[in-house]
């Protein structure tokens, strides 16, 4: 069972990097396809994640997998409406939900280790920054979202190495070429 959920979770999160990484610098026909199917395929993937992280007791990882999915969505509004500003109520709906799993994340796990005690929360409070503040900037089409998507990856990878999910390290580190990829190219086209 582990190994068909780090197939799904990594597959789907591996195939959301290269889409939206593709996406950059593309016409915008095109880019509107591959950040829908972006969107799509980690919203689709985040049930394996959330599995995974639980039982390993990632709390701060797994809250931000749940609250991470308003900010996909909102992504994902953005790009099928061809939004050119933000939904005021789509924002505030992603904002606080962010917020909310920072603070339910966090509380429980400083609650069951009784404070920050281990490597692996210091790795799980690394992926929340980076994947909270990735998802939601790249979310207001905002390009430094990847490069807290790279500290994201980068945490992610040595966790999962930590516990023992070798394919999802490999998975995170294939990720991360495809996040520097998409943050040099967004660098690029928004000179």
């Amino acid at each position: 069972m582990t190994l068909f959920l780090q197939i799904w979770g990594g597959g789907f999160y591996l195939s959301n990097k290269i889409l939206l990484a593709l996406a950059e610098g593309r016409p915008q026909r095109s880019k509107r396809l591959f950040k829908i199917a972006g969107w799509l395929i980690y919203i689709l993937g985040v049930p394996a994640w959330v599995i995974i992280l639980i039982s390993k007791q990632n709390w701060i990882a797994a809250s931000i997998e749940v609250g991470g999915v308003p900010s996909m969505i909102f992504g994902l509004y953005n790009v099928y409406t061809r939004a050119e500003v933000s939904s005021r109520t789509m924002d505030i709906i992603a904002m606080s939900a962010t917020y909310l799993s920072l603070v339910l994340g966090v509380g429980y796990s400083l609650y069951g280790h009784g404070g920050i005690n281990t490597v692996t929360q210091l790795l799980e409070i690394g992926v929340m920054i980076g994947f909270l503040l990735g998802s939601y900037l790249l979310a207001k089409n905002l390009p430094v979202g990847w490069l807290f998507f790279m500290l994201m990856n980068g945490s992610m990878a040595v966790l999962m190495l930590i516990q023992e999910k070798p394919i999802l390290s490999i998975q995170q580190l294939l990720s991360l070429c495809f996040v520097v990829y998409g943050f040099i190219i967004a660098i690029k086209t928004n000179k």
